[in-house]
């Protein structure tokens, strides 16, 4: 059976979630500018890179950008936006990346983690991470924060793009906050649903998830503001860190 995120990954994702734009993620690249202290022309792997929003910004901030995704619809749009070729786009899993090379750093942004059903799953990405890293090499692990989710989860809406209704039902169940998403077509009278799923995992066992990854988180931010991460009010759990020596 394969996957939900096989599935979901699709022509239709890019419907469910075109309200994310370039200009979010400019903004978000240039903060990571300061967390990441690296010179202009380092190398940098965009793990799930997903449509290559991040994977410009980085580039056009001076970077040797990689952006690794298994969905080969998100790849295929992502190379529409790279329009003269500068990025390297590889098709590839998180958990068993086909490159040998080392990086100066690793994204994995917009919670593009905690996918999996077994957890060790996860902790074979972060492994990933390690692997793909040069020696004090920096990474940034951009999570949702599970307790800001808990507390404020909206269980159901409703909203209509192209003519297609979009209808989410949320909810959290066996550690994890999942979503079952049912697009309406009512042009060819056609119903399509998708299932996603993010394991919610707190701040101290993702640090010792690093840990035993052989990585050491430097900080760990609440949003973009680079302001402190608080269980009760920040929207993100970020981590910024480094491979350990």
């Amino acid at each position: 059976m394969a996957e939900w995120f096989e599935k979901s990954f699709g022509q239709d994702y890019l419907l469910v979630y075109k309200h994310r734009d370039l200009q979010g993620a400019y903004e978000e690249v240039h903060r990571m500018m300061d967390w990441l202290e690296l010179p202009e022309g380092a190398r940098v792997l965009d793990l799930c890179c997903g449509m290559g929003r991040h994977s410009m910004a980085l580039h056009d901030f001076g970077f040797q950008v990689t952006g690794v995704d298994l969905s080969e619809v998100l790849l295929a749009e992502a190379k529409k936006l790279d329009r003269k070729g500068e990025v390297r786009w590889i098709r590839g899993d998180m958990r068993s990346v086909p490159l040998t090379e080392q990086f100066d750093a690793v994204v994995n942004l917009f919670t593009s983690f905690g996918y999996f059903t077994e957890p060790s799953d996860n902790e074979r990405v972060l492994r990933e991470i390690q692997r793909l890293l040069k020696p004090e090499g920096r990474f940034i692990i951009d999570y949702l924060n599970p307790s800001y989710v808990a507390a404020h989860l909206v269980p159901h809406s409703v909203r209509t793009e192209g003519g297609i209704t979009i209808d989410e039902r949320r909810r959290i169940e066996d550690g994890f906050v999942r979503k079952t998403i049912v697009l309406q077509d009512e042009k060819n009278r056609e119903e399509r649903v998708y299932d996603e799923q993010v394991r919610l995992i707190d701040r101290e066992t993702f640090l010792q998830m690093l840990s035993r990854a052989g990585l050491a988180a430097d900080a760990v931010y609440g949003g973009y503001d680079a302001s402190p991460y608080e269980p009760d009010d920040s929207q993100r759990m970020i981590f910024v860190g480094r491979r350990e020596a």
